[in-house]
């Protein structure tokens, strides 16, 4: 499945719109408290743990959103657009959500 934040692709022609889909993944901010304490790959201010549970969370997200996708017989998803929000009761959590228009092209 193709996958771009452009609202075109190059060299292709949409031939179908099938709507909008969303993927989302929510991640207790305990996991990244409990991240941050046992930190032991800090290099320049950077955590190497806490980014990849981002990048997990992400593309979790995208897998999520490609699946609704293809349920809906896309073969793209265009307009991609990425959100970090802070969710819960006192910000206790983390939400990663992708969403973008599912078309069908050449």
């Amino acid at each position: 499945m193709i996958v771009s934040t452009t609202n075109t692709l190059e060299n292709r022609a949409i031939r179908d719109y099938r709507g909008i889909v969303i993927g989302e993944v929510i991640v207790g901010a305990n996991l990244f408290r409990d991240l941050f304490a046992s930190i032991t790959d800090i290099v320049g201010g950077r955590s190497g743990k806490y980014e990849n549970v981002l990048k997990r969370a992400r593309d979790e997200a995208l897998l999520e959103m490609q699946a609704e996708a293809a349920k809906l017989g896309a073969n793209a998803v265009v307009g991609v657009d990425l959100d970090y929000e802070v969710v819960g009761e006192k910000g206790s959590m983390l939400m990663v959500s992708a969403s973008g228009t599912a078309v069908v092209t050449d």
